[in-house]
């Protein structure tokens, strides 16, 4: 499960990069994983201090916390 969880979440950061920010309904229907799946991918990743998240009020609108080039 940890190994599906970082492959989300890699998949949710590429997403991100290109993409700018997201809600979750946005990243679900691009990604096409499970929403349980990328909630704890976006914990991990929040975790990690890779992206700001917001809250249920914003749709947990996530975006990186910074570019890379």
């Amino acid at each position: 499960m940890i190994t599906e969880i970082g492959i989300a979440a890699g998949d949710i950061w590429h997403y991100l990069d290109e993409h700018g920010s997201a809600n979750l309904n946005e990243i679900t229907h691009a990604i096409g994983k499970s929403r349980d799946l990328l909630l704890m991918s976006l914990g991990w990743l929040a975790r990690e201090g890779h992206i700001t998240l917001g809250n249920a009020e914003t749709g947990y609108c996530a975006a990186l916390t910074h570019k890379f080039k």
